[in-house]
């Protein structure tokens, strides 16, 4: 009877044992290929300007403008950015930030924008992406210095600059990330988001369970170890509400009210954790998706971005 009893829990710690080892090696592979949808560079960039859009106008303006390419080494890469001087010569600029899986060739509606404004254009492509050097995104937790390095680059060539940073989407968190860092130089004066996240983690378990319906546990947690393994940081520490509550600069955030990818929320939460005393003020456009505000109102995203870069960038 023993020897049965003693069979018995051997066969059950066997397939126990081999169940668990089983839903190992699935989460395993399921982490290796979200990990390289999410995190790993890949050369097809989304997002473009269609020619139905009514500010398919303002890129082809974009493309017949004066630019130069310029280059500067971070961290060992080779980044790549266009530059566009003013109609008018000044020592203000905008650094214009892409966002997941763009290149700067789709901010061209953006660079058209602040050039009519009547700033100096700056436009990087983030690491991993364009003609950037780079495998991995990173979601704003190193293109936060690259950032930096580019506004030190600016203000290297021209002491006299006067700096806004602009980012959409994943650039919008990832400027919003470097208003905090001590390294951002004092010629950056304003901050302007849109569309951007809390933090990656949060972004990541919400597209796990809208796009796929994943929960966030086990596979979410793993993704986000296989960053910290390849990459030396967990999601969580990608966060733009850490950084603003930090923030000393000027901010203007702007969402989409029927955002569902980045949902609406993440404004509210990003403008709650501004520093108390920072100037700061909102947009909720209204109808717009994910990254069309600027094409859904054009009108009010420039007037209201205008406003704010007369008052903090004149």
């Amino acid at each position: 009877m023993k020897f049965m009893k003693k069979s018995l829990r051997k066969r059950i710690w066997t397939i126990l044992i081999a169940i668990i080892s089983v839903l190992l090696i699935l989460n395993l592979g399921a982490t290796l290929y979200f990990y390289q949808i999410a995190c790993v560079r890949n050369n097809q960039p989304i997002g473009q300007v269609k020619t139905s859009s009514p500010n398919y106008s303002l890129v082809q303006k974009f493309n017949k403008l004066p630019k130069s390419t310029e280059t500067l080494t971070n961290n060992d890469l080779k980044l790549d950015a266009w530059y566009v001087p003013a109609e008018q010569k000044t020592n203000n600029t905008v650094i214009v930030v892409h966002g997941f899986r763009q290149d700067k060739s789709a901010m061209r509606q953006y660079g058209q924008l602040f050039h009519e404004l009547g700033y100096n254009v700056l436009m990087p492509d983030n690491r991993g992406a364009g003609n950037s050097q780079g495998n991995f995104i990173t979601f704003g937790y190193h293109d936060k210095f690259d950032v930096i390095a580019w506004a030190k680059y600016l203000t290297d060539k021209n002491p006299e600059s006067h700096i806004s940073l602009y980012g959409l989407s994943m650039g919008a968190s990832t400027v919003m990330m470097a208003s905090s860092e001590k390294s951002l130089p004092s010629s950056v004066k304003n901050i302007i988001e849109d569309c951007g996240y809390t933090n990656a983690w949060d972004e990541i378990v919400y597209q796990a369970k809208e796009s796929y319906n994943i929960p966030a546990f086990p596979l979410v947690y793993s993704v986000s170890l296989e960053s910290k393994i390849r990459q030396g940081w967990f999601f969580q520490e990608a966060s733009a509400t850490k950084a603003l509550a930090k923030d000393k600069l000027p901010i203007l955030l702007i969402h989409g009210s029927k955002d569902t990818y980045v949902p609406t929320s993440m404004v509210y939460e990003n403008y709650k954790s501004v520093k108390l005393g920072t100037p700061k003020e909102m947009l909720v456009v209204k109808n717009a998706a994910h990254a069309r505000s600027f094409q859904t109102n054009p009108t009010l995203y420039h007037q209201t971005i205008s406003k704010f870069m007369k008052t903090y960038n004149p």
